[in-house]
């Protein structure tokens, strides 16, 4: 049950990361649709936390490639791709 407990804390400072990222004035727009829509599956009780997780980490790694993105956003987006790793089964 504690594993299941850190999950879900993992995954909440993921979001916290993600809207962070979004809520900023300096981050482009396409990235900020990409990731909202990112926050959105994180959300989604469908799959497993992991699945969620899983599949947002693919994705992100995406976004990072983005030559238009800023360097620090870049390393926001690292911090939350951190904590998602960090969820286990």
């Amino acid at each position: 049950m504690a594993d299941d407990k850190e999950n879900k804390e993992s995954m909440k400072e993921a979001i916290e990361t993600l809207n962070q990222i979004v809520s900023s004035s300096s981050t482009p727009k396409i990235i900020k649709k990409s990731i909202s829509d990112l926050i959105t599956d994180l959300k989604n009780d469908e799959y497993a936390l992991s699945v969620r997780a899983a599949n947002t980490i693919s994705l992100l790694d995406d976004v990072t490639q983005d030559p238009n993105l800023p360097s620090y956003v870049r390393t926001q987006l690292w911090q939350a791709v951190s904590k998602l790793e960090s969820i286990r089964e």
